[in-house]
């Protein structure tokens, strides 16, 4: 997901429910905020039922009808699972807002009080108790009218929009609050399928791209069309709609690994220029991650984007792309890249608990500078790297190490370290490069990435991964135990404060960080640049007199700045100036 003020939940609250019945007993169109969701429904992640977490999901097979006039969906999902153990009922995560009509375990209908869903979670009474190792096949029909984006992508939901010529525009997020808003699920990170078939129906003149590979299109008499995908173990919110009349580009990149890798850019009609523009950053963007990380993880499918009514989400193999094209200084689109960045981080690696949430925003934000530097050199990284730090907040810690809903992770109103996880994540990062070096930080990030120091297309897959298990790779690959360097950026909120303190020809460094904090330090005395080791937290360097010092010089370290302290606190009086 793309960092913004995360208020998602605040909006949900404040807005009003505008839908009402007319005395002829119709209803007008949803709008913003509507349908309601219910608290269960808005969690995503966290502690799970043992029904869930005792399931296997092997398959879903999902027909999704999209109806724009109306903005409802009409649904029916055969999910596959394998059970692990005992289970005498199943529990799937769905809106209430979707309605079930009807349910069939192994092809056997069943009787509708054999099922409930009063706050989303769909419970199923299964007809036969299910062994560890026991295989289950679940249809579920349902129908409704989907929970409409208050703010897209930051307050998920469906986005109902038109193009300029007044055609149907539709788009869909569901990171926050989680799949379940548009089809039964396990909404958590761990419950993705191991695949997926989607079959997406949509009206004469509308095209539907969607994850993964294509595998035809059906045209019905009426002129509606059924666009069926199949996708490789796509992350439990990458699910996504995206129907329009789109343009399509198509191309190929030959592979630094030897492989061809399908290029897909679907784009509103009458903006063939600027989205040729962008598609052409598809092949160099490409080449700097298989070149710095690895091998695009998903070559057997497609490079996929689409235009949406919405800013951007990392739905896997068709990112979403809503930047009207803007342009930067840094000379690429940052909301391509950072999007693309996520089939690495997010996609292919998935953190298995949302407590981890930053391995996915935290390395997408620095992919940004890194690519900035691989571009055009040190001077466009420090600089793109300045602006993040601008923005770090250190109000709570970015890790937790306990089980966590994905908004109590983003929302600062639930403890959450909200932007932390993009801004503080990267330049922990970027310290974090510094003090291991480069050989050390990039074979540990592969192995995060993929599992293994060699990949190479076909020898990889998804998985999941954690902060912890980051920590053991970067002692393996760096022969240091960095526990109290990630203790200190991730798992306490504020930042470690260097204080000096000058005895005539003699400087005195010392980390104050609320534990160890044995944190090298560059220190540079006239021409002279020394790196002080800082064991113990402590350190000192000789100071001629009347030599200029400079510390950090390069602002290598992380660290506490009364500057930027004294900047955020008078951007947020300009911010509230004109509500005075």
């Amino acid at each position: 997901m793309i960092s913004s003020f995360p208020w998602r939940a605040a909006l949900l609250l404040t807005v009003s429910l505008l839908t009402t019945a007319s005395a002829a007993g119709s209803q007008a169109l949803p709008q913003k905020g509507e349908p309601p969701l219910t608290r269960q429904t808005q969690i995503s992640g966290g502690p799970r039922p043992p029904e869930q977490t005792a399931l296997v999901f092997d398959h879903a097979d999902l027909s999704i009808e999209v109806r724009p006039k109306q903005r409802r969906i009409e649904g029916s999902a055969v999910l596959s699972f394998t059970a692990k153990a005992p289970l005498a009922r199943l529990v799937i995560d769905l809106d209430r807002n979707l309605p079930v009509s009807a349910i069939a375990i192994d092809g056997q209908r069943l009787p509708k009080r054999a099922w409930s869903n009063p706050e989303g979670q769909l419970v199923i009474a299964l007809p036969r108790p299910l062994a560890a190792g026991d295989k289950v096949s679940a249809r579920i029909d349902y129908a409704g009218t989907p929970h409409v984006a208050v703010n897209a992508p930051w307050a998920d939901g469906m986005v109902w929009s038109s193009t300029p010529a007044g055609q149907p525009w539709v788009a869909s997020t569901t990171e926050g609050y989680g799949c379940d808003l548009l089809w039964p699920c396990l909404d958590f990170p761990t419950g993705e399928p191991k695949r997926v078939d989607l079959h997406i129906i949509v009206p004469s003149g509308l095209k539907a791209p969607a994850n993964g590979r294509l595998l035809g299109v059906e045209t019905f008499p009426d002129g509606r069309t059924r666009w069926n995908w199949q996708a490789r173990q796509p992350n439990t919110y990458a699910i996504a709609l995206a129907v329009g009349p789109f343009e399509e580009i198509t191309g190929t990149y030959q592979s630094r690994f030897g492989n061809t890798i399908p290029l897909h850019y679907w784009h509103l009609p009458g903006k063939a220029a600027q989205a040729r523009a962008l598609f052409a950053e598809f092949a160099p963007t490409l080449d700097f991650f298989e070149q710095v990380i690895g091998p695009y993880p998903f070559a057997d499918e497609k490079l996929g984007v689409v235009e949406t009514p919405h800013m951007g989400m990392e739905h896997q193999t068709i990112n979403a792309y809503g930047n009207n094209y803007a342009k930067a200084p840094e000379g690429f689109d940052w909301l391509f890249q950072h999007e693309f960045s996520h089939e690495w981080f997010a996609n292919q690696m998935t953190a298995a608990n949302w407590d981890d949430y930053w391995l996915h925003e935290g390395f997408a934000q620095y992919m940004q500078p890194l690519y900035g530097q691989w571009r055009e050199g040190d001077a466009r990284y420090l600089v793109m790297l300045e602006t993040q730090r601008n923005r770090i907040a250190n109000a709570a810690p970015v890790v937790r190490d306990k089980l966590l809903t994905e908004e109590e992770v983003y929302e600062p109103s639930n403890g959450g370290a909200g932007t932390d996880i993009y801004f503080k994540g990267a330049w922990t990062l970027h310290t974090l490069r510094w003090l291991i070096g480069d050989r050390a930080f990039f074979a540990a990030t592969r192995r995060l990435v993929y599992g293994r120091p060699d990949p190479k297309p076909g020898n990889f897959a998804p998985r999941y991964a954690s902060t912890r298990e980051f920590e053991a790779l970067v002692k393996e690959e760096s022969g240091q135990d960095l526990g109290w360097f990630f203790n200190a950026y991730l798992r306490r909120a504020a930042l470690p404060e260097l204080v000096e303190t000058r005895d005539g020809n003699r400087l005195t460094l010392e980390w104050r960080a609320g534990g160890p904090f044995p944190m090298p330090i560059e220190v540079k005395v006239g021409e002279r640049l020394e790196r002080i080791a800082m064991n113990g937290g402590r350190g000192e360097v000789a100071v001629p007199a009347g030599a200029h010092v400079v510390i950090d010089p390069m602002a290598r370290v992380l660290r506490r700045s009364i500057a930027v302290e004294q900047f955020q606190a008078w951007q947020a009086k300009q911010v509230k100036a004109p509500m005075q």
